[in-house]
């Protein structure tokens, strides 16, 4: 596995992310979303295990730069991020890599507030073939009804701020609208998930979600086998 430094523009202007390359070249491709600190080690590391796990790894730079060093700071970078903004940066990312690494096929995945982009990318930008949101917020039902692309959305029961109430709303959205969305809830907190926070981290249920996220990206990133009876003779050479 090697890392580098992918540059891009972006409309508000120029921006970097983390890329970790698999040993063996991918054109499948992961866009991991920060947390509200930025992107520091932890999400890096994210990007690596996706790397070793075979998957191009992307993290592009909301913040362009910043990383918070405590959660007063955090909040701020946070709130001073516009959806649009983010988006934007995500979207620019993706058409690098295409141009730069030959990605064909791309997931994303997020962490607090990077699941709240996550799931919003998936509603709103194109080219993405499946989103695994940990414990994002849930955008209006408005936006959510744009949904076409799979979703694993993992959520913690004991989580004060994506809680129970908001999770049930996110499924009832789904199950009325036909909306291609799997709920994933463990008994655990808000950043389960992160294991350099060992006031919230919980092994059990960050190995069970990386074992889903990893099975939800493989199913969902693999190029369908053509069905040679909707083969048309005139596409045959």
């Amino acid at each position: 596995m090697k890392n580098e430094t992918l540059q891009f523009n972006t409309a508000n202007g120029g921006s970097t992310a983390y890329v970790a390359m698999p040993k063996k070249k991918s054109d499948k491709a992961i866009i991991i979303i920060q947390e509200y600190w930025g992107l520091n080690d932890h999400i890096k590391d994210i990007a690596n295990r996706y790397a070793n796990a075979g998957f191009t790894a992307i993290a592009p730079d909301l913040y362009r730069g910043k990383i918070a060093k405590d959660s007063e700071e955090a909040s701020k970078l946070m709130n001073a991020l516009e959806i649009e903004d983010g988006l934007n940066t995500i979207e620019s990312a993706m058409e690098k890599a295409r141009e730069t690494y030959g990605i064909t096929h791309f997931g994303i995945t997020g962490f607090c507030m990077g699941g709240t982009f996550a799931l919003e990318a998936a509603c709103k930008l194109e080219g993405l073939s499946a989103s695994a949101p940990f414990y994002g917020d849930i955008p209006e039902e408005l936006v959510l009804k744009n949904l076409k692309t799979p979703v694993l959305f993992v959520s913690a029961t004991k989580d004060k701020w994506i809680n129970p109430e908001k999770v049930s709303e996110l499924v009832k959205i789904a199950r009325e609208n036909y909306l291609p969305v799997e709920s994933v809830k463990y008994d655990a907190d808000h950043a389960f998930f992160n294991d350099t926070r060992p006031e919230v981290y919980d092994a059990e249920a960050a190995k069970d979600a990386w074992k889903k996220a990893l099975a939800f990206f493989n199913e969902n990133l693999e190029t369908p086998t053509p069905d040679l009876n909707e083969i048309h003779t005139d596409d045959v050479f």
